[in-house]
C-alpha cells in the first residue's frame, strides 16, 4: 500500500467513518456515514490530489435548468468542493480536490462535513429535484 493510500485510510479510520470498499490497484475508498449523510462516498488518491465525490440525486429530464440554477446557488454557500454533473447529465455529484502531498486529517474531515451540511440545508429541495 503506498504512503499516500496509508496516510489517507488512517485518516478515515481516524473520523470514524465505515471504509466499504478498499481498492489498492486503484488506490480509492468508498465510505459510508450514515449519520452525516455519507453513502457511496469515493475517496480516489490520485497524485498529486485526492478526489472526494459522491453521487447525490439523478438529474430530472424534464425540469435541468431549474435544477442548474439552484445548484450554482448551493455552490456558492459550500464551505468546500461543489455540486457537478456528470458528462451525461444523469446525476448530481458532491465533488472536492484536496493536495494529496500536505493533506491533513482537518482538511479532509473539512471537505466530508462541508457535504454533510449541504445536505442537511438543501435536503428537502434536492429530494424535490429528485422526485421531477
Amino acid at each position: 500500500m503506498s504512503q499516500n493510500l496509508e496516510k489517507v485510510k488512517a485518516f478515515l479510520l481516524d473520523l470514524d467513518v465505515n471504509i466499504t470498499k478498499e481498492d489498492e490497484a486503484e488506490e480509492l475508498f468508498v465510505i459510508e456515514d450514515e449519520d452525516r449523510g455519507i453513502q457511496n462516498m469515493i475517496i480516489d488518491c490520485e497524485e498529486p490530489i485526492v478526489i472526494i465525490e459522491q453521487p447525490i440525486i439523478p438529474i430530472p429530464q424534464n425540469d435541468k435548468a431549474s435544477l442548474y440554477k439552484r445548484l450554482l446557488q448551493m455552490n456558492h454557500e459550500l464551505v468546500h468542493g461543489a455540486f457537478a454533473i456528470d458528462e451525461e447529465e444523469k446525476t448530481v455529484f458532491y465533488r472536492d480536490t484536496l493536495q494529496l502531498e500536505n493533506l491533513d486529517k482537518n482538511e479532509l474531515e473539512a471537505s466530508i462535513s462541508s457535504l454533510s451540511l449541504a445536505l442537511a440545508e438543501n435536503a428537502n429541495e434536492l429530494i424535490e429535484f429528485a422526485k421531477k
